[in-house]
């Protein structure tokens, strides 16, 4: 009978026990799991966006996605907002297409592996790359909505990476790791690159800004890094898609093969006298200012004091990022 009480105890003692234990990270109760495994909701990232509900009233809707390599051409409507796509780990967690511009004629705007137009969406801890050879333009990430944030993610492709492709929108991206060869970062948005990674593959130009003239704020890249492969010497800051463009690089690091006169016209001289190319407070060998064009800035520090997060993101809605 002692026996029998004992055995008992032990057993009651372990269940406690075990029923107390936290559940590991990838335990963690998300409104959506994709595995590429079948060991969550979906199998693919699509099926689980077109899941998700029109305009959905009930907030933000988290989608994590575990480790694995999905080969998705991926389109986040309009009416798909407040999202919240979390990978496990960002080298891990790969979304990948290979479409370039001369692929069928293609284009430039066709080629995207993720397209999201829809409102408040972020993205966190993941890769999103184009896969394409260096045969044409080969966008990875095409975005048209509004307060989109991209945390510690690595965003991989050659020409136009990045297509920040509707004005009057703001893009917000910290930490990343962004690569390419030519005007790798382009389009009209307002986007604001907080201590990112900036690699450069090639000789060419980093940003493409095509800022309209009545917005104030294009590309500010604010404590970046740059850096360049191997065989590269000599990377512009960027060239004028439009002839407004509005880039500014302050409290990066210029390594050397930046050339030296640090911005392009594109072919036309007219975008000398409209451009709005700045740097402020860079370091580093690249960023000496003696032999840089003429047509562009050196603020003073009154004048770069207005190039703030909460200036440059706030809108008319006073949008403020959060942690």
């Amino acid at each position: 009978m002692k026996r029998l009480t004992g055995i008992l105890l032990l057993l009651s003692f372990s269940f406690v026990f075990v029923g107390t234990q936290a559940a590991p990270h990838s335990e963690q109760k998300y409104d959506i799991v994709v595995d590429r495994n079948g060991r969550g909701n979906f199998r693919t990232i699509q099926e689980a966006i077109e899941s998700i509900r029109a305009f959905d009233p009930n907030g933000t809707v988290t989608v994590f996605i575990r480790n694995g390599v999905y080969k998705e051409k991926l389109v986040l409507p309009t009416h798909v907002c407040r999202v919240h796509f979390i990978g496990e780990s960002r080298d891990k967690t790969i979304i990948t297409y290979d479409d370039h511009a001369n692929i069928d004629k293609m284009g430039t705007f066709r080629t995207y592996t993720f397209l999201i137009r829809g409102n408040d969406i972020t993205l966190e801890n993941l890769t999103v790359e184009n896969s394409a050879e260096q045969l044409g333009q080969a966008v990875a990430l095409h975005l048209e909505g509004d307060r989109i944030i991209i945390r510690n993610c690595r965003i991989s492709g050659n020409q136009d990476t990045i297509y920040a492709g509707r004005e009057n929108c703001r893009q917000y991206f910290e930490n990343c790791h962004i690569e390419g060869t030519t005007d790798f970062i382009f389009g009209p948005s307002t986007c604001w690159f907080e201590k990112c990674q900036i690699l450069c593959k090639r000789n060419s130009y980093i940003t493409a800004a095509s800022t309209p003239e009545n917005i104030a704020y294009g590309y500010i890249f604010n404590q970046c890094d740059i850096s360049l492969s191997e065989d590269v010497t000599s990377v512009y800051l960027g060239r004028p898609w439009r002839p407004y463009a509005m880039t500014l690089f302050m409290n990066c690091r210029l390594p050397e093969g930046i050339n030296p006169q640090g911005w392009d016209n594109w072919r036309n001289p007219e975008n000398e006298k409209t451009a709005r190319y700045m740097e402020y407070n860079n370091s580093g060998p690249g960023a000496a200012a003696a032999q840089r064009v003429k047509w562009a800035k050196i603020p003073t520090a009154k004048q770069a004091a207005v190039y703030t997060l909460e200036n440059v993101m706030k809108g008319c809605d006073g949008w403020k990022i959060g942690n």
